[in-house]
């Protein structure tokens, strides 16, 4: 996958001006496509951060976007900054631009970012939205996406499948374009444009350390290569690139202490209003709800489920149902019909005091034939709960602790949940890569991740009075 440019071409393409250049202005359409979805989308990641940190997210891309040229404003652009514990960031027609707060965490200086929200305003100013179009449309993704989250596939896969919604159906070309659009914004911005290199690396890496705490080998996974070009040729690619535009433009800027400043503080992985995933257990103050699951699984939380996979695996929908005017056996025939599946006999019973039904099915699938189980509980006589988990035919003993693990949270629990925050500080005249490494709220991969979230090597010196980043517990 190592896609070469001969120099003659790539001079070419970095001199002609026509390419940078965005058609003028957006059209009423877009902009009525784009004020249509952009509500659903809000309510898929999480909702809009506010304070100063979307502030200074929203100034950042603001400033990319008048870049683009064709007469393109600052204020044509709706920058958000999602509160998401996935890493990514996305456009769609109309000037909407996002980015999660867990990328954001990610990047070490303010043109890292910039890098970030240009390669994004490029897929509005190339239009590649209303190409993709021609194929889908926006509406349709965004149904899949909802219907995938709300559990029509079964079980889903949590963050991955929202992480779908983010390349929105791009073609590799197109992902190679907007690249190449974003790194010339940040050179015309004045930041360096090496920063484009630096924040693909960081992704790659972190994608790649995900992977691997999750038992996939660090491969990067196939649904990203699905759209987009290797993270490898990526890399290469732009490093070429912002090197020939670094030495024609003397741009270097990066900006890091406001970055860090303006995250320092800011929330990692999961919002505690939405409930923590802490190992393999997930706690709920709002809603005083705990769940545990076995040892060996990977637990995720979204704003509409909590999913797990391990010995089999798990769905646990946050949006409760309404029960106040119908029984449970109507809840649990709903959901049945949700899944796709004729409504199932169901077992009254009481998990930790909360009133339950339990009912199984067997089905098929891809992987051969499992066994589900579906669980609603009556969390409070207005709401019931739903957990569907599904294991390999025979080994449903395997998630089975999942349902039976489901209480409710003591006054004292819930008073002793804890949130991960980013927390920059200055590497004190003792400190090392490993005592700071120490410091990281995590339970497992300490020092790979917090070489990770700053992009340092393993055998990296760090200085007194360097600002770095940790996660910590607050």
């Amino acid at each position: 996958m190592k896609i070469l440019f001969r120099a003659l071409a790539l001079s070419a393409l970095i001199a002609a001006p026509a390419l940078a250049q965005a058609p003028p202005g957006l059209t009423d359409g877009e902009r009525r496509s784009g004020a249509a979805a952009h509500p659903q989308i809000l309510q898929q990641f999480g909702g809009a951060m506010s304070g100063p940190t979307a502030d200074y997210v929203r100034r950042v891309g603001q400033k990319i976007a008048a870049q683009s040229g064709g007469g393109a404003r600052a204020q044509d652009y709706t920058v958000t900054l999602l509160n998401s514990n996935v890493n990514n960031a996305f456009a769609i027609p109309g000037g909407y631009v996002y980015i999660t707060r867990q990328l954001l965490a990610l990047m070490n200086d303010e043109a890292e970012l910039a890098f970030v929200m240009g390669h994004e305003v490029a897929h509005v100013a190339a239009r590649h939205g209303q190409k993709r179009q021609n194929r889908a449309t926006l509406s349709n993704v965004l149904a899949g996406v909802a219907g995938a989250l709300t559990g029509s596939d079964l079980i889903g896969r949590g963050a991955g499948l929202v992480a779908g919604l983010t390349t929105l159906g791009y073609s590799r070309e197109q992902e190679r374009q907007a690249d190449t659009l974003g790194v010339r914004y940040l050179a015309t911005a004045g930041y360096d444009p090496d920063a484009a290199t630096d924040s693909l690396a960081a992704l790659a890496a972190q994608t790649s350390l995900e992977s691997r705490l999750k038992g996939q080998g660090g491969a990067e996974p196939s649904k990203w290569l699905s759209t987009h070009p290797p993270s490898g040729e990526r890399v290469a690619r732009m490093r070429t690139e912002a090197r020939a535009l670094a030495a024609r433009s003397g741009a270097r800027a990066l900006n890091r202490d406001a970055f860090l400043g303006a995250i320092d503080g800011m929330i990692y992985d999961d919002d505690p209003a939405e409930g923590v995933v802490m190992g393999n257990s997930f706690r709920h103050g709002g809603m005083g709800l705990a769940l545990d699951a076995p040892q060996g699984f990977a637990v995720a939380n979204s704003p509409q489920a909590i999913t797990g996979s391990g010995a089999g695996n798990l769905r646990f929908d946050l949006r409760a149902a309404d029960a106040r005017s119908a029984d449970l056996n109507a809840v649990a025939a709903a959901r049945w019909q949700q899944l796709g599946v004729a409504a199932q006999p169901m077992r009254a019973t009481r998990i930790n005091g909360v009133e339950a039904l339990e009912g199984s099915i067997r089905a098929g699938s891809q992987a051969g034939p499992v066994d589900a189980t579906l669980t609603v509980y009556r969390w409070s006589p207005q709401m019931a709960l739903t957990l569907i988990s599904m294991a390999p035919q025979g080994q449903a003993g395997g998630v089975a602790p999942v349902a039976a693990s489901v209480r409710r949270l003591t006054p004292q629990e819930i008073a002793g949940i804890r949130s991960r925050r980013v927390q920059v500080v200055r590497v004190g005249a003792g400190d090392t890569v490993q005592s700071l490494a120490n410091r990281m709220a995590y339970g497992d991969d300490r020092m790979a991740r917090f070489l990770t979230l700053n992009q340092l090597s393993a055998n990296a010196t760090l200085k007194a009075g360097d600002r770095v980043k940790l996660v910590t517990l607050r």
